[in-house]
């Protein structure tokens, strides 16, 4: 694939005329899918996927376009050709674009992560007998997703790596579901066995006749997945630069009017895991480690060299969206087996679901518990509970309220596959709250 890419590269950056800048982005591809339902294979498949992305700069105008790749190098070429060449016609009749930036990094860098993935044949035999006569429903993908970005200055990027997840529900007779996604780059048998377990134990917990509680405000903990949730959340109105200056972030607060956060946590885009590639879409290679809540004070936003050229301020090299690619939420002293005797009594959070921002500004979010999520007694587990929505501010469950944060942290990936399996991961620990308002 990054032959292909190479060879692409090379010719249409030659056609170039005076005037003209040109960014190319390339990805795709090549993952098996295996479709469950009732812990029985009901559909296998595979998707082989390239495409390539323009970026076309000329005296000061922009047009952007993206074609379908074969995979045949005679005949891709003949297609960006015709591409370019559509965007040629399309970028003079455009306005000029005051913040425009200019493809022109000439870093290059290589990865490529080669995991220790089943194969295909080899799939049903290692992920279906565990699920025993369980009513086990979920999608498996793995195989290998790849990027690249090129510019006409001379830079070149490259990112592949293998991994696989199932990501699936299990279901009482009544409908009731546990959660859960397995992933990973290297397969492991006893490992999966051992996570598929513990999720069929909180199936049987499911089982119990549900309690309906009061809205209120709760002790409760969120673990990891469901805090992952949350944070996914400060990628839409929250660590954007762009978003502060134009009063659209929930952490305006902490620019504008000194307001922290709980000094238990702390926010990073950290590159470190290898997961996801540090370069965006122009090429430009962002730093391994961006600090941006530290003990909760804000140090650091996320600024596209758009938004710095806009605002006059230095670019960290984020995405054009300045949405996170790799966050990572900093670790507490509260180890996993006491988490419930911490929690005493009050509410277990597993997953949360359809979450939105209520009040954007004021840093309200609203959602509804799912899955797994249960009433505790003095430590113990007594009953599930019934889907409640919860309405509360990050300056409250992530500032005061904020009691404990756990010294593990889970690797929560993105599993969308609707344009194509995505690189993107949430790593955080779960977090024990003092309070957080259940609402209705």
């Amino acid at each position: 694939m990054q032959k292909l890419f190479k060879q692409i590269n090379k010719v249409i950056m030659a056609e170039l005329r005076d005037g003209e800048h040109l960014g190319l982005g390339y990805g795709g591809e090549q993952s098996t899918f295996t479709r469950i339902n009732a812990a029985k294979v009901r559909q296998i498949g595979n998707v082989d996927e390239l495409y390539l992305g323009f970026n076309l700069i000329n005296n000061g105008k922009r047009c952007t376009g993206s074609i379908t790749l074969s995979g045949d190098v005679d005949e891709d070429i003949i297609r960006a050709r015709s591409e370019l060449d559509r965007l040629r016609a399309e970028v003079i009749q455009l306005p000029d674009d005051p913040y425009l930036v200019i493809p022109d990094s000439i870093e290059t860098s290589v990865s490529e992560k080669v995991g220790h993935l089943p194969a295909a044949y080899e799939i049903p035999k290692n992920i279906i007998p565990s699920m025993g006569q369980s009513d086990l429903t979920g999608i498996w993908a793995s195989g290998s997703v790849f990027m690249g970005s090129a510019n006409s200055a001379g830079g070149f990027h490259w990112f592949a790596s293998d991994s696989f997840s199932l990501d699936y529900s299990l279901i009482t007779p009544n409908e009731k579901m546990v959660k859960a996604t397995f992933a990973g780059t290297e397969w492991n048998q006893t490992a999966y066995e051992s996570f598929l377990a513990d999720s069929v134990n909180k199936l049987e917990l499911m089982s119990l006749a549900p309690k309906k509680i009061e809205p209120g405000n709760y002790r409760t903990f969120i673990a990891s997945a469901g805090l992952a949730d949350v944070i996914s959340m400060f990628s839409w109105g929250g660590v954007s630069e762009a978003a502060i200056r134009q009063s659209g972030s929930s952490l305006g607060k902490m620019r504008n009017e000194g307001q922290t956060l709980s000094p238990l946590f702390s926010l990073s885009e950290d590159f470190s895991s290898g997961l996801v590639p540090r370069f965006n879409g122009n090429g430009e290679v962002a730093p391994e480690k961006t600090i941006l809540i530290d003990k909760g004070e804000l140090i650091e936003t996320l600024v596209s060299t758009r938004s710095a050229k806009e605002y006059g301020v230095t670019s960290n090299f984020a995405s054009e969206g300045e949405g996170m690619r790799s966050p990572v939420v900093g670790t507490g002293n509260l180890g996993d087996a006491d988490v419930l005797k911490a929690l005493g009594t009050g509410v277990y959070l597993s997953n949360l679901h359809y979450l939105n921002w209520s009040d954007m500004i004021g840093g309200r979010i609203t959602g509804m518990t799912r899955y797994a999520c249960f009433w505790v007694e003095d430590g113990k587990i007594v009953a599930p509970i019934e889907n409640m929505r919860f309405d509360d501010s990050i300056y409250n469950f992530l500032g005061d309220n904020l009691e404990a944060v756990t010294d593990s942290v889970l690797v929560n990936p993105d599993v969308g596959t609707y344009e194509g399996r995505e690189l993107s991961a949430i790593i955080c620990p779960g977090i024990l709250l003092k309070s957080f308002a259940l609402t209705l």
